[in-house]
């Protein structure tokens, strides 16, 4: 078992940025791809962006290239999304998710194996 919990969601206004960070415990951390979703109110959970687990590949979605950036630090079993030139869009519930595939970036939901209970980011405009 892997327990993701996330932190850093909040209000923002347009153009503004957020960290979050989603601290994982119960198993080796670098044993496991990372990634985050998003859903926002009456959508599908989307991906957004995710990372292997020794951070040499990254993925986005087209949506928040250019502006987020996924990180993680193995030492400190954490993964990061680094939000900038945020807009109303990203609202959503943003979550935390671990996949035991290591080696490649997973994008669909099935992809993972275990998640976060999830993050409010609100984008006013």
């Amino acid at each position: 078992q892997v327990q993701l919990v996330e932190f850093g969601g909040g209000l923002v206004q347009a153009g503004g940025s957020l960290r979050l960070s989603c601290a994982a415990s119960g198993r080796t951390f670098s044993n496991y791809g990372m990634g985050w979703f998003r859903q926002a109110p009456g959508k599908e959970r989307e991906f957004v962006a995710g990372i292997t687990w020794s951070g040499s590949i990254t993925s986005y979605a087209d949506s928040v290239k250019g502006r987020f950036t996924i990180s993680r630090d193995n030492a400190k079993n954490t993964v990061y999304l680094q939000m900038n030139s945020l807009i109303p869009e990203d609202t959503a519930v943003y979550y935390c998710a671990a996949s035991q595939q290591r080696l490649r970036v997973g994008v669909r939901p099935y992809d993972y194996n275990y998640w976060g209970q999830g993050t409010q980011v609100t984008v006013s405009s």
